[in-house]
């Protein structure tokens, strides 16, 4: 697991991490780029990965893909229960347990899994009801993920700390 602030540098350190471990990694991107500065951050990402790469877009059900014996980078957890979030119209509760539940089957494949996510939990707190609501949930999701996980790193202004 990778997580830290945006723009800290988690993405190209996952990609790094991802290529040490196979020379034929899988790149799950969950975005759905809505606008078009949005647009120009994924182009940014695709831009960077080479061949290498075998390319996912998936949202939602991450593991109806074919993943077994693979290094799958999904990149990012933020974006994946945004995703859910929505999905689940906005109910918290609903949406951690379809999250745990994509999760879990995630975990019962022979795969090595490389997770990126946001720590937006660091900043203020928002007036807005819905973002305080995302913003718990997210915590919730990355303390799950951050459970399962052999290593979990946080990254700082571009450098790695190893927290686990």
């Amino acid at each position: 697991m990778v997580t830290g602030g945006q723009r800290s540098g988690k993405s190209e350190f996952a990609e790094r991490t991802a290529l040490k471990l196979s020379d034929r990694p899988v790149y799950v991107a969950t975005a759905e780029p809505r606008d078009e500065e949005f647009r120009h951050r994924v182009m940014l990402h695709q831009q960077r990965r080479g061949n290498e790469w075998t390319n996912i877009e998936e949202t939602i059900c991450i593991a109806d893909h074919d993943l077994p014996s693979r290094t799958v980078l999904v990149d990012c957890v933020t974006m994946w229960l945004t995703n859910i979030f929505f999905h689940c119209n906005e109910d918290a509760d609903h949406s951690i347990a379809m999250f745990r539940h994509e999760f879990d089957r995630l975990m019962a494949m022979d795969t090595t899994f490389v997770f990126v996510t946001n720590e937006i939990g660091l900043g203020g707190t928002s007036e807005n009801p819905m973002q305080r609501q995302f913003t718990d949930l997210l915590g919730l999701a990355n303390r799950y993920v951050a459970e399962h996980a052999d290593d979990v790193y946080l990254l700082i202004s571009g450098i790695d700390l190893k927290i686990k």
